[in-house]
């Protein structure tokens, strides 16, 4: 099993930035594919982007192309999303996600942390 915990969510203005961390336990970490998902208020829970266990491939929302960056380090085992040019439409609670495939969430989530964004 994996366990996962956010952090790096906040409140921010428009045009900022922020860089959300997941931390992962469990020895398993490294052959896991690995995603961010959001859920807005009033909206279903949508895709932000996912990483493949080895890192050579991503998947991101159309919405977020160039703005977002999703990358993972395993060791620590920890995956991240670095956040810029944020919008107001990216409020929405942020939770990481392990055995993502391409869109597709996979089987453990994380707590999920709450991201504000100001106009």
């Amino acid at each position: 099993q994996v366990q996962l915990v956010e952090s790096g969510g906040g409140l921010v203005q428009a045009g900022g930035s922020l860089r959300l961390s997941c931390a992962a336990s469990g020895r398993t970490f490294i052959r896991y594919n690995m995603g961010w998902f959001r859920r807005a208020p009033g909206k279903e829970r949508e895709v932000v982007a996912t990483i493949t266990w080895s890192g050579d491939r991503t998947y991101y929302l159309d919405s977020v192309k160039g703005r977002f960056t999703i990358s993972r380090d395993n060791a620590p085992n920890t995956v991240y999303l670095q956040m810029n040019s944020l919008k107001p439409e990216d409020t929405a609670v942020y939770f990481c996600n392990a055995g993502a495939d391409v869109a597709r969430p996979g089987l453990y989530w994380g707590q999920g942390t709450q991201v504000t964004v100001s106009s």
